[in-house]
């Protein structure tokens, strides 16, 4: 395990770099929502600088680092893959995991040509968790069809979107269903080194992890000739100094490799030149929890659940302003009304406002909109998005100028800079929108900059950072615009 490394060049991009995180309080999306609940926490939140911009608890916000207890974790689906003992908490150790078929998936394909583990993954339709629902079949053949002596697999850990923990808690209670994902992925692509990019602000997954990797290590199932076979593989874990950004993977890849982690242009894609210049795999923790399963169980068992263009199963994490907040397994396909009150038993107070899915930067749903099915493409349609499945669900008296304001101070906060419309556009937007809230009408002059930058934003980022900002802006405007028209226009 190992620290990204500082220095003045780089040291200066991180939030945490040097910062400990004690005594701290969260100012995500989710304690803004919740900050009634609790508006001295939440006041102390806005005091701190540097800021925390998610703990991984937003089923308990406001929330902090000093207090933190169990969520409900529950299954809702046919056959439980993500989550399944993770409630239980009957999958933590080595002990646990085997005896409950932990790591059969690897002795099965370590008996299979590589091909056939890409093969599966292919048929399973299983598409990325973390953020655009990109086929992960077709990435791994992509990195599977290059030729090169030096390949890595990258599990995605850096999970900072507001309103979601469903990383933490596989990463926590089940990490050797991680430390078999990745060895799986690297056994099917040819890759010998991996990496667990893991963020500062998840502490209790660094200690299950490091035990893990231990344990794994020991039993032969990392290290020189895996379970007595040729294939060697291990595993590094790579701790995050605060950066939201680095969820995006050429950012991830570029803060491995001791650099500022701004985002690369692209191509070359990672799949071709990724870490080091070399053919490199990168997904995040649930997308590769999903793997054992498919392939002990074949791609076509899991494609068959779910519906549509969205296979399989989907956790979900729901914020503290539901009645039964926590974290859920359901096949997609199921009415998103059934997430938000049947699961969740709907909002603490009041009615719906809106919730937010994958959130800080996606579309709102408006409560006419809670019949649609839950889908990558479905809630495409809607202006909305999967994301990492966290649900933030805001109250009838959410005033949505200071809504706009609080997540475009976030977006100016994290952007790494590299493009101009997020680097100056992100700020300026900031700048008119807490206006906005203020009471202050803007001039007519002052609306059109800002949503030519909203425009600009979206054209022209280099990355999802910028065009998340530009798409929630335009989802609040779209959909709730008639509360600002006292503000602007």
């Amino acid at each position: 395990m190992r620290k990204v490394p500082t220095g003045p060049e780089v040291d200066s991009f991180y939030h945490l770099s040097g910062i400990e995180l004690e005594h701290r309080y969260c100012r995500g999306l989710s304690c803004f929502a919740s900050r009634v609940q609790n508006p001295e926490r939440w006041e102390k939140a806005l005091k701190q600088w540097p800021p925390v911009y998610c703990l991984g608890k937003c089923y308990q916000s406001p929330s902090s680092t000093e207090e933190d207890e169990d969520p409900i974790i529950e299954t809702h689906c046919r056959k439980p893959i993500v989550l399944a003992g993770i409630a239980q908490g009957s999958v933590r150790s080595m002990e646990d995991y085997r005896s409950s078929g932990g790591y059969e998936a690897l002795e099965k394909a370590l008996k299979e040509e590589p091909e056939r583990v890409v093969h599966e993954v292919e048929v399973s339709q299983l598409r990325g968790r973390g953020g655009a629902g990109f086929p992960a079949g077709k990435k791994w053949r992509a990195v599977f069809g290059e030729v090169s002596p030096t390949k890595f697999v990258v599990a995605n850990a850096d999970e900072g979107d507001h309103g979601s923990y469903i990383d933490r808690f596989i990463m926590e209670r089940a990490p050797h269903r991680l430390i078999e994902a990745l060895a799986l992925s690297a056994y099917a692509i040819g890759a010998g080194k991996g990496y667990i990019y893991l963020r500062k602000e998840y502490p209790k997954c660094l200690d299950s992890l490091t035990q893990a990797l231990e344990e794994s290590r020991s039993a032969g199932w990392l290290g020189s000739r895996v379970a007595g076979t040729d294939f060697s593989f291990d595993v590094e874990i790579v701790i995050g100094q605060g950066s939201y950004v680095c969820g995006e993977e050429t950012s991830l890849l570029n803060s491995i490799e001791h650099r500022r982690p701004e985002v690369r242009a692209r191509p070359p894609f990672p799949t071709a030149k990724g870490l080091f210049g070399s053919p490199t795999l990168v997904n995040n923790v649930e997308t590769l929890s999903s793997v054992p399963w498919i392939v002990l169980h074949g791609g076509a068992s899991y494609a068959a659940l779910g519906f549509s263009t969205s296979r399989g199963t989907k956790a979900v994490s729901l914020n503290s302003m539901f009645r039964r907040p926590g974290l859920y397994e359901v096949e997609f396909g199921v009415p998103l009304r059934e997430i938000l009150e049947g699961l969740g038993g709907g909002i603490r107070t009041g009615r719906f406002k809106a919730v937010i899915i994958g959130g800080p930067l996606a579309g709102l749903v408006s409560p006419a909109e809670f019949d649609t099915p839950f889908g990558f493409d479905e809630m495409h349609g809607i202006g909305a998005s999967i994301g990492h499945g966290g649900i933030v669900a805001f109250c009838e008296t959410t005033n949505f100028a200071e809504l706009l304001g609080h997540v475009f101070t976030f977006g100016a906060t994290e952007s790494c800079g590299k493009c101009v419309p997020c680097r100056l556009g992100s700020r300026r937007a900031e700048q008119l929108f807490w206006k906005m809230e203020s009471g202050v009408h803007l001039l007519e002059a002052e609306c059109d900059e800002l949503f030519d930058i909203i425009d600009a934003l979206h054209k022209s980022s280099l990355c999802g950072h910028g065009t998340g900002l530009a798409e929630f802006a335009r989802s609040v405007i779209a959909k709730f615009g008639k509360e600002l028209d006292s503000c602007c226009g």
